[in-house]
């Protein structure tokens, strides 16, 4: 009851603490995987392809800087799918567009495993581009606490801001301000710990590593499904935070 309720308020599955750690853990897998195996970028985010492009754009090299579109084009579009879906979704099939989205990142990581070592990197990097930029703009508040599980700069900052806090009110008793900054903590932590595990992986099993994100991702997809199905049948129409 705990995990589920905060003053009153229930929060549905999909924004329960486990789920937004598992997610930030395999975000945290696929930078390693992707910076390792497929083109020493980060596809998770896009600060890093739009400097390289306006590297390459004043440098003159006008092919290569254009080629950044792409997977910027790719972040782009996944967020207007999935800022677009979510209703239809219910309506049709009576899940969340959370539960179709796991089960799409599932389906992706699966088929990302088979692309050979030669094959060329902008195909695993469009796809990761695309369902990172999905989950990103799906899963946003943590219980209540906004968050990024793709990314994280967010938490870092958030540490900094909540460390501050905690000089400047040493002395007062409201210690609020300590459960956002665990929060942000243990994003942290677990991104970090999905990329030192993704980074060894990959080392063992190159490409067919992504393929151990698809074991938390399921057990996410059934606990979500079996919430809509059962448990929060009746709360379809309800809104997870921060939408």
């Amino acid at each position: 009851m705990k995990d589920e309720k905060k003053d009153g308020k229930y929060f549905l599955v999909c924004e329960r603490n486990w789920v937004y750690f598992t997610l930030i853990t395999v975000a945290g897998f696929w930078g390693a995987y992707t910076y390792a195996l497929r083109g020493n970028v980060f596809c998770n985010a896009q600060t890093g392809n739009v400097v390289l492009m306006g590297l390459a754009l004043g440098n003159g090299r006008w092919g290569e800087g254009l080629y950044y579109l792409v997977p910027i084009s790719a972040y782009v579009l996944g967020a207007f799918v999935s800022e677009l879906l979510p209703n239809p979704i219910k309506h049709r099939l009576y899940v969340r567009w959370d539960t179709i989205l796991i089960c799409i990142e599932m389906l992706a990581v699966l088929a990302l495993g088979f692309v050979p070592e030669s094959a060329p990197v902008q195909i695993s990097q469009v796809v990761i581009n695309f369902i990172a930029s999905m989950q990103y703009n799906t899963f946003r508040q943590a219980q209540g606490i906004p968050v990024a599980t793709t990314f994280a700069t967010n938490h870092i900052r958030q540490i900094g801001i909540g460390l501050a806090k905690e000089l400047r009110h040493r002395h007062n008793p409201d210690k609020s301000h300590r459960v956002k900054l665990a929060k942000h903590a243990q994003m942290l932590f677990f991104f970090a710990c999905g990329a030192t595990i993704g980074a060894a992986l990959c080392h063992f099993f190159l490409g067919k590593a992504i393929w151990a994100t698809a074991l938390p991702l399921c057990v996410i997809f059934v606990t979500l499904l079996h919430a809509d199905l059962t448990t929060e049948r009746d709360l379809v129409e309800q809104k997870p935070a921060g939408h």
